[in-house]
């Protein structure tokens, strides 16, 4: 159910943006709300004026659903399956953002694909870095983790998504068992 339900992510995206703003100061909850009231009219209105309704309606979908399944590809396979910290354990910056997260490897294609996010480990770290440099920061974090004793995981791709997949399905083999799916 993990990429089906991907279909969803552009649009929970949106929602979330917007309850994001209520907890916001005035100030930026109006800038930031601008923005996205900006960015909602510009992105509808040239959708609707070039396409008829039906048309716009379908690339809006389309467009939104593979937006979803695009960012959900990309960061599943950092992610899921890692270690996490039990509930009150006191990790610090490295220590978390290092065993949360694993890089991608695959070269170019796979850069360009996952708009260089496949070094999560060094997006975590130096999140100012841009994305197109973090491959030239990553022998300096990998040499900085085996010098403190931390590992640093990186694997390939189909590698990374059989280990988020299998993880997702081990957390939900609990749920599958008691409805009898097994």
């Amino acid at each position: 159910m993990f990429f089906p339900l991907l279909t969803l992510e552009g649009f929970n995206l949106k929602v979330g943006s917007a309850l994001f703003l209520r907890g916001r100061p005035r100030g930026a909850r109006l800038l930031e709300g601008g923005l996205l009231l900006a960015h909602t009219v510009a992105y509808l209105g040239l959708a609707f004026a070039l396409l008829s309704p039906g048309k716009a309606v379908v690339l809006i979908l389309i467009h939104q659903a593979l937006f979803g399944v695009h960012l959900g590809s990309v960061f599943a396979p950092n992610h899921k399956g890692m270690e996490m910290p039990e509930p009150g354990a006191r990790w610090g910056h490295l220590r978390r953002q290092v065993l949360t997260s694993r890089n991608v490897r695959g070269g170019v294609v796979v850069d360009w694909m996952m708009g260089g996010l496949n070094y999560q480990i060094e997006h975590h770290l130096f999140p100012g870095i841009p994305r197109c440099s973090l491959r030239r920061v990553r022998p300096l974090v990998m040499e900085h983790c085996e010098r403190v004793g931390l590992p640093y995981v990186e694997t390939g791709l189909v590698e990374s998504y059989r280990q988020a997949l299998g993880h997702m399905r081990e957390v939900g083999a609990g749920l599958r068992a008691e409805d009898g799916r097994g």
